[in-house]
Order: structure tokens, then C-alpha cells, then sequence
């Protein structure tokens, strides 16, 4: 299956998989690990609030998508 991106800059590329979002960060740090994006209806505050810390604050990425990467309290990265 060859799948083209819907948004394709150098800060994000975006598809769009059987209904999901598939992101990719052509600037991510492989050294950081892996970081699992996640469509949710909790915000930033939310999952602080929750335990998890803020690994980057709340950033527009373009066509209206914001995304906000958080550690949980288990290490994992979240966006």
C-alpha cells in the first residue's frame, strides 16, 4: 500500500491510515525515544494534572492541528 502524506513540511508530516493520524517529526531526536501520538479529548493541563510532565509545551503544527508532547509518570512520551 503506498500512501501519500496529507501534510508534508519539514516540522511534521501527516497521514491519514484507515481513519487514524500517523505523525511523523523529520526533527525528532532518536535519542529521546520513541513518542506515541494520540488523538484525545484531554488537554495539556489534563494530563499534567494527572501526573505526567510537559516535554514540550502546546505547538500549532499547521491545518489547525496542535500538538503537545508529555511524559508519563512511567516515561513513556505521549503527544
Amino acid at each position: 500500500m503506498n500512501i501519500e502524506p496529507y501534510f508534508d513540511q519539514p516540522f511534521y508530516v501527516g497521514y491519514s491510515v484507515a481513519g487514524y493520524e500517523l505523525a511523523l517529526d523529520p526533527a525528532l531526536d532518536p535519542e529521546i525515544g520513541p513518542i506515541t501520538c494520540w488523538g484525545v479529548e484531554a488537554d495539556e493541563e489534563a494530563l499534567l494534572a494527572a501526573g505526567a510532565t510537559s516535554h514540550s509545551g502546546v505547538e500549532e503544527v499547521g491545518g489547525d492541528i496542535k500538538v503537545a508532547v508529555v511524559r508519563t509518570p512511567d516515561g513513556n512520551l505521549v503527544a
